[in-house]
């Protein structure tokens, strides 16, 4: 929060009317994102190569405003985090689509010098960095299924115990229909 805030001090002060100071700051978003994705990749070798065929199973919450029953799944370790490695990339795309949109069409400068740090910072700490680059264990806040951070849009947070799981499995579509 205190990055944020110098971040946004400190954009206030930067003459983006400068033309090459603001090419300068586009400079240094660019180079911001080709980092970051270029973590992720790293990230993504790491996971290939590692090849954690480990089973893992866990319930999935039902999407929020539908009547679905929570879905179990099993996967592997490599084929979970493979996943979350596309979604952190996908949202990533997604920023500097609506970077883009702010920046080019509507002509916003002050929020480039925040997106270029700010987005570094979160790759940074993702669970699958964390993991695969800095090579902390897998247990505690880092064990899979990741725990999802608090926010408005998580309806139900996914369960890994036993009980959850064999609950889903027999709730689940693919289980056995009694008549």
């Amino acid at each position: 929060m205190a990055v944020i805030l110098v971040m946004m001090q400190l954009a206030k002060k930067i003459p983006f009317e400068n033309p090459e100071i603001l090419m300068l700051v586009r400079g240094l978003y660019v180079l911001s994102n080709l980092i970051i994705l270029s973590i992720y990749l790293f990230t993504q070798k790491k996971v290939t190569t590692k090849k954690d065929m480990t089973t893992l199973k866990y319930v999935e919450p039902a999407p929020m405003g539908s009547s679905e029953e929570p879905r179990p799944v099993t996967t592997t370790n490599m084929d979970y985090d493979k996943s979350q490695l596309r979604q952190l990339i996908k949202s990533q795309l997604m920023g500097v689509g609506m970077m883009g949109v702010m920046h080019l069409y509507f002509k916003y400068t002050n929020p480039l010098l925040i997106q270029s740090i700010i987005p570094l910072k979160s790759a940074l700490e993702s669970n699958l960095v964390k993991i695969h680059l800095f090579g902390k264990p897998a247990t505690g806040e880092l064990q899979r299924p990741f725990k999802a951070g608090n926010s408005f849009m998580n309806q139900g947070q996914v369960k890994s115990d036993k009980a959850s799981v064999e609950q889903a499995e027999k709730n689940y579509r693919g289980g056995v229909k009694e008549e």
